[in-house]
């Protein structure tokens, strides 16, 4: 069997007018050439790897806006945690809000993970974990 290697996290939403902003301006992609797909969407870069998101209004999305990390989402790894935190808080995110509010964040600096992670959620209630692992 061949190596392989991951290359994109495809995420749909509802809005990408709300969704591409988002995760340009939250998380710094940029956005990148994306084929005239006949679904609308937008492709962002992370790294070497490849973030798209799919205007699909009649997907799967959660229905509940409380923070559930045992469910379906993906991380982002970043060598500077706490200078993601500062940058997050700058833009309105912090741990002292309510589950449901959408700029709640759900941190965790020493678990049993080894690192620090912490969640969020995007416009369509995707969560998203950033953390802490070397």
């Amino acid at each position: 069997m061949s190596l392989l290697a991951l290359h994109h996290v495809s995420i749909i939403t509802a809005d990408l007018s709300k969704s591409l902003p988002f995760y340009r301006d939250v998380f710094g992609l940029t956005e990148i050439p994306r084929p005239n797909f006949p679904v609308a969407g937008a492709w962002l870069a992370c790294g070497d790897l490849q973030v798209h998101l799919v205007v699909h209004p009649e997907g799967t999305f959660r229905k509940s806006p409380a923070i559930d990390r045992n469910d379906w989402h993906f991380a982002f790894r970043t060598d500077d945690f706490e200078g993601v935190m500062q940058r997050l808080k700058t833009l309105g995110f912090t741990e002292e809000l309510p589950q449901g509010d959408p700029k709640c964040l759900l941190v965790s600096r020493s678990g049993l993970a080894g690192f620090p992670q912490l969640y969020l959620r995007d416009p369509d209630l995707n969560v998203v974990e950033i953390n802490g692992a070397r």
